[in-house]
């Protein structure tokens, strides 16, 4: 007898176009979807919150062209945690706001702005700050979903990953700017400036 086909039906029937499979199985290991949903639209808005002000803050970083060169880095990787982390919300059904002011005041880290007196110190504690507000939201993303949703936390790992990298670069940048001392933070110059690694290898 030929072997029964283990995984052909579920608690989705047929056809169904209401329920996802995929949403079905992470809940029933324990995931609040909907929870989910909001703490991952609120760190995409973040993403797109820091691609824009970054977008800024580099802007007045003249004179100091190494500095702008990483900002940039973060920058477009920035956009690219956003891009990689969307289409996942509509997956789960979810979505993000149809009004982009109404987007970015959900984000769950507030918005890295250009200080009074942009100094190269105060813009890179700007950004330093930023990015370990980042690192806070992703780590709780990637604790829920641990053992649970393994495309979420594949996903939210690789942003985090980006994100705890970017801290250290702007630890070198603000202690250097500070003190005048080396704090090596491993950054290496991409292809390109401003090379975003998770969309360039995104498919392999």
């Amino acid at each position: 007898m030929p072997a029964p086909h283990r995984h052909e039906a579920g608690r989705v029937e047929a056809g169904d176009l209401e329920n996802r499979v995929g949403v079905q199985m992470i809940r029933e290991r324990g995931i609040d979807v909907e929870d989910l949903i909001d703490k991952l639209v609120a760190a995409t808005a973040s993403e797109w919150g820091t691609y824009y002000y970054y977008t800024i803050l580099r802007m007045h970083l003249a004179g100091h062209e190494d500095y702008k060169e990483i900002a940039e880095d973060a920058r477009l990787e920035d956009r690219s945690h956003f891009e990689l982390m969307t289409p996942r919300i509509y997956e789960l059904g979810g979505e993000i706001h149809n009004d982009m002011q109404a987007f970015v005041e959900q984000a769950s880290c507030p918005d890295p702005k250009l200080p009074e007196d942009p100094t190269a110190e105060k813009i890179l504690l700007v950004l330093l700050e930023a990015e370990r507000c980042a690192i806070r939201s992703w780590q709780e993303i990637c604790d829920i979903t641990a053992g649970k949703d393994l495309r979420t936390h594949a996903l939210a790992a690789r942003i985090l990953q980006e994100e705890i990298e970017h801290e250290a670069w702007f630890m070198e940048l603000l202690n250097f700017e500070r003190n005048g001392t080396s704090l090596p933070s491993g950054h290496f110059k991409r292809a390109y400036p401003g090379q975003a690694p998770i969309s360039h290898n995104r498919g392999t």
